[in-house]
């Protein structure tokens, strides 16, 4: 899903594409009308699919890319608010700031790279 992040041109939107269908098939299939993944508590799988997203939202900010939202993944979209919100989670995850900035070094870094 982080692919869309290290692409460029053509190759990203190819990314940003296959980010929509991954993400359709976690909405539809994945979580259903349940709170978590597991069903009412946090679990396993909120925990892996958490760190993706904690990721996945600052660089979405980052290349001005917006996959989860209300309209588009209600359900994705419910999901993480609750997630952030259990006070587990929010009292023990990096700084949005912090991962925001990390982010924008490394991807100068790629641009540099890319530019030889």
């Amino acid at each position: 899903m982080w692919e869309f992040f290290h692409k460029f041109g053509e190759e990203q939107q190819k990314a940003i594409e296959n980010n929509f269908k991954i993400l359709r098939t976690i909405e539809e299939h994945g979580l259903g009308d349940k709170r978590f993944f597991g069903g009412d508590q946090v679990g396993i799988a909120d925990l892996v699919f958490g760190m993706v997203i904690h990721y996945f939202v600052p660089m979405e900010d980052v290349m001005g890319v917006k996959f989860i939202k209300v309209d588009t993944f209600p359900r994705l979209h419910a999901w993480m608010r609750h997630f952030s919100e259990h006070p587990v989670i929010k009292d023990n995850v990096p700084d949005y700031s912090r991962v925001v900035d990390y982010l924008k070094g490394y991807l100068d870094i790629i641009n540099r790279m890319q530019k030889g």
